[in-house]
């Protein structure tokens, strides 16, 4: 294997998701956690652009790391939490997780090395955006339509859900 501009950069990727992700689990500020959400979803899209996935990478970073960030830090921003401080993890809770990441690595790594996957021709880096198109709208969009009803459903359940807690508390004052 040749080191190649391509692998520095998806090894770059690659420590900025997990780094992020790691992160994620062991902050303990729930603002600090989001941040940390956002450079995983940064890392991931970046490893998307590098797989010629143009429109997927897009999607990642407007959808994920812009609206879903924003909806978390309006909730943690509306909701009323109290901040405990967990406890401190002793010195085997923290070896423990540091063997089970190991092992982890190495179980994919053993799993990967010797994959065989046959060549196969592709029309992967032509004209991406109209494929997914033709696939979405063509194949499934009946799952694309069922989807968003749900997700609609969703909003209007969390919107009744706020009011009631505002309505319970009205009453308490």
């Amino acid at each position: 294997m040749s080191l190649s501009g391509e692998l520095i950069a998806f090894i770059g990727l690659a420590l900025v998701a997990i780094v992020g992700g790691v992160l994620l689990i062991t902050l303990t500020k729930v603002v600090h956690m989001v941040i940390a959400l956002v450079f995983t979803f940064l890392g991931i899209a970046g490893i998307y652009m590098l797989l010629s996935a143009e429109f997927v990478a897009i999607v990642q970073i407007l959808i994920y790391s812009g609206a879903i960030t924003i909806v978390m830090l309006f909730g943690i921003m509306l909701t009323k939490h109290q901040e405990n401080d967990a406890p401190a993890k002793g010195g085997w809770g923290n070896f423990s997780l540091l063997a089970a990441i190991a092992g982890f690595a190495v179980a994919v790594y053993l799993g990967i090395y010797n994959l065989d996957i046959p060549v196969q021709p592709t029309a992967l880096h032509e004209e991406n955006t109209k494929q997914i198109g033709i696939e979405l709208f063509s194949k499934y969009v009946i799952p694309f339509e069922v989807m968003s009803v749900l997700l609609l459903v969703a909003l209007v359940g969390a919107i009744v859900l706020a009011k009631k807690d505002d309505e319970e508390e009205e009453d308490r004052s």
